[in-house]
This record gives structure tokens, C-alpha cells and sequence, in this order.
């Protein structure tokens, strides 16, 4: 239609234009009309406007861009012109990719295209990938071939606020793939997440995406030692837009753990999970955040239950009660004995004082990982718990004799007064 519009206007304009005599070229141009100008100009814009078309493309078209064209099987082969000659691939003729077809009529049936002719370092990275089953094609992702736009384009499927819907058409855990190869439903995990959330309401694009974590064509295992969701190459991947965070967590202790090859070391997924990442200041982080430290720290979970600060959560849901990572951070965690860890002896009153305004040298004195089973660290402690612990099962222990005995005394009168009623009725 665009080309028809050019011819058309390019007629116009030619019949516009005065015809120049040879006299006429000696005294210079001749002055255009207003009207030329302006069929000029709409000329212009049209031919600089418009998608540039191939011309054997613009022959297909004939055939190919009436609405309803399908193939012997049912399929629809129908193009539409206007959005192919915008794609990527709207200025290639047809047998580009179409190398079996050499003229008209060509044959009902033809061969599969190959991507790979042009993509062909696109292809090899595939080839090496999870994707490389032999299901995944091309067109699983960038949609139909004749209307694929640049990933910048809002239009594409892998732009980056439509990656998660074009991931999620095989990794949503009820499509025809997930069933057949036991795909989980990260899809809805990630939508539902601080990561999915940022993207899809407040269109963010620098939100992370499925792309940004697993790459685009070379996507790999996580248990693959190359892949960016590697447990050891996960800080790194989380780093890309976290760098900060990324920093503090490699001075830290779970850091330096992992850079020493320590695989048991918590990385970023570890806590955050891989999808499912919730807001770190929400209610409901907070009240798991606990747990997901005590699944390795398991017997400082079981101290700091015995506190204050646990029982108060836990019995009264309070959400700001302090958690693990209130006092020792949450990504740069340093031993103790490490002059800048928050819970170095020196630093103890400010790492306090964060919640407990006034809190001073004696304050800190309080131990919120207190152990009253351990004789060694805490001997006050223990005495106290050992001596509680016995005058309570003393006590129980002298109430359920004395219940015995009471019951068997009643029991005792109860046949005496009875046997004592029967002599008299007999008397």
C-alpha cells in the first residue's frame, strides 16, 4: 500500500513540476508552486516514513498478505505486510530464509527454516544450552518470524517487561513442557516477588528478569559450574544490580566462606530464595527470616527461642522484635571477635541502641544467646535451670504420691463406711 502511495504521489509530482525549455536551464531553475512544495514534502515523509519493503517480498505479499490464506494442514500462512515491513527482518526477501523455494509455483510443502544461517553464534551458545532438546525452537521465544522486533521494542516478546510472560508460556508448571519435563511454576513465584512486582506495576526495566539471571541463549543448569545461578556464582549474578549488597556480603563471613570454596556457606538464594524474593522489610520476611538462618545455625536458634525477643514474636506476632540480622547484619556478618562486627564488644552499645534508646555498658550485659544447658558458658545459668528443674519435679513428684495415697485412703473409707451400712441393715 505504501509503495502504491509513492508511485502515485511520485506521478503527481512529476506532472506538477514545469517541463524546463533548454532557454530555460541558462536562467537558472524555475520557481516551484506552492502546491509542488507541498507533494513534495508529503513525498518525502512517505518514502522516509515507510518500512522499506523488499521487492520479492512485496511479490509474496500478493498471495501471502490476503487475511484467511492457510496451507493443506489448516494452517495459516496469511503475513501482514505492514508489520512484517517492520520487523527486524522486513527488509530480506523471502528466500532468505525460505532457501527450497526458487520460483513460482513453489511446493506445498517446504523446508523448515535455519535460523542458524545468519544467527549462527546464537545458535552454537543454544546448542550448549538446557534449550537444546530438540522442542525449544527460535519462535518459542521471539514469537512468529515475521514479526520479531528489537528487544528494545515494546513490541517484542523479549522486551524486558514481556520476558517474564514469554518465559512464563513453558515455565508456568501447567503448559504441555513443564508437565512433560517437570517444570515447577516459577512463573506466578516471580510475579508474586519484590522482582515481579517492580516490573509488572511499576514498570520498572531495570527490574531483574528471567534473562538477567539466567542469560539469554546459553542458559545452563544450575548445578552446571558455568552457569551465572552456580550456588558460587550466584553473589556475582545478584551483584550486577545489588553491587553494594554484593560488597558487604563478599567482606563478610558467609562470603569469604563461599570465595574459599565452602559450597555449605549461604549464598543470596539461601535466604532471598531463587523467585519467590519478598521485600526485606515486609512482615512476612521478617517473621521468616529467623528460620532460614536456624536451618544451618542450629543451635543459636535454639537459645535465642529461650529470649525475650524470639517469645515476644512468637507469642504476640510483634514484627519488629529483633531478629538475627537486626544485630548482626544481614550481609556483612563478622565474627565477634572482629573489631567492626556489630556484635564486637565495643560496638555492642550502638548495635543495641538501635532499638533500645539509652542502652549503656550494663545494658549490654544481657547475653541473647544464653545457653542454660551448657555448665561452661553460662554456670549461673545452669545452676538456676538444674535448680528449678528439680524443685519443680520434686513437687510434682510429692503431689502425685500425696494424690495416691489420698485416693487409696478414700477409696478405703468408701468400702468401710459401705460394709458398715450393710451390718446395720442387717441388724
Amino acid at each position: 500500500m505504501a509503495s502504491l502511495v509513492r508511485r502515485s504521489l511520485r506521478g503527481r509530482v512529476n506532472k506538477a513540476l514545469p517541463q524546463a525549455t533548454p532557454g530555460q536551464c541558462l536562467q537558472g531553475p524555475a520557481k516551484p508552486s506552492a502546491s509542488t512544495v507541498i507533494l513534495a514534502v508529503i513525498f518525502a515523509v512517505l518514502v522516509l516514513a515507510a518500512p522499506a519493503v523488499h521487492p520479492q517480498s512485496a511479490a509474496c505479499l500478493e498471495c501471502h498478505g490476503a487475511p484467511g490464506m492457510t496451507d493443506a494442514s489448516g494452517h495459516s500462512i496469511t503475513v501482514d505486510g505492514n508489520t512484517f515491513s517492520a520487523s527486524v527482518h522486513g527488509g530480506l526477501g523471502c528466500t532468505v530464509c525460505h532457501t527450497d523455494i526458487k520460483g513460482y509455483p513453489h511446493p506445498a510443502h517446504v523446508a523448515p527454516v535455519q535460523c542458524s544461517t545468519c544467527h549462527a553464534d546464537q545458535a552454537s551458545a543454544l546448542s550448549g544450552s538446557v534449550h537444546a532438546d530438540g522442542v525449544s525452537q527460535c519462535s518459542n521465544c521471539h514469537g512468529d518470524p515475521h514479526s520479531i522486533f528489537p528487544k528494545d521494542d515494546p513490541r517484542s516478546d523479549v522486551y524486558p517487561l514481556n520476558i517474564p510472560r514469554t518465559c512464563g508460556a513453558c515455565h508456568d508448571g501447567h503448559s504441555a513442557l513443564a508437565k512433560k519435563y517437570g517444570l515447577s511454576n516459577v512463573y506466578s513465584e516471580y510475579m508474586d516477588s519484590i522482582h515481579g512486582f517492580a516490573l509488572s506495576k511499576e514498570g520498572l526495566l531495570v527490574a531483574a528478569n528471567c534473562q538477567a539471571c539466567h542469560g539469554s541463549h546459553h542458559i545452563l543448569s544450575h548445578n552446571n559450574p558455568q552457569s551465572p545461578t552456580y550456588k558460587t556464582n550466584i553473589p556475582a549474578t545478584c551483584g550486577k544490580c545489588h553491587a553494594a549488597i554484593e560488597a558487604k556480603y563478599e567482606a563478610g563471613i558467609h562470603g569469604k566462606q563461599i570465595l574459599a570454596g565452602n559450597l555449605k556457606a549461604p549464598v543470596c538464594t539461601d535466604c532471598h530464595t531463587a523467585h519467590s524474593i519478598l521485600q526485606p522489610t515486609a512482615a512476612a520476611f521478617r517473621m521468616q527470616s529467623t528460620p532460614i538462618c536456624g536451618d544451618c545455625h542450629k543451635a543459636q536458634l535454639g537459645t535465642y527461642r529461650d529470649t525475650f525477643h524470639s517469645q515476644l514474636g512468637l507469642l504476640g506476632g510483634y514484627v519488629q522484635t529483633a531478629r538475627c540480622w537486626d544485630c548482626h547484619r544481614a550481609h556483612e556478618i563478622l565474627p565477634a571477635s572482629d573489631p567492626l562486627s556489630a556484635i564486637n564488644k565495643a560496638n555492642l552499645v550502638k548495635t543495641c541502641g538501635r532499638c533500645h534508646a539509652g542502652a549503656n555498658a550494663s545494658f549490654v550485659e544481657y547475653q541473647p544467646h544464653a545457653d542454660p544447658r551448657n555448665r561452661k558458658l553460662s554456670p549461673g545459668l545452669y545452676f538456676v535451670r538444674l535448680f528449678m528443674n528439680l524443685l519443680l519435679i520434686s513437687v510434682l513428684t510429692f503431689f502425685v504420691i500425696h494424690t495416691l495415697m489420698w485416693t487409696i485412703r478414700s477409696r478405703y473409707i468408701q468400702i468401710k463406711n459401705s460394709k458398715a451400712g450393710e451390718g446395720e441393715k442387717h441388724a
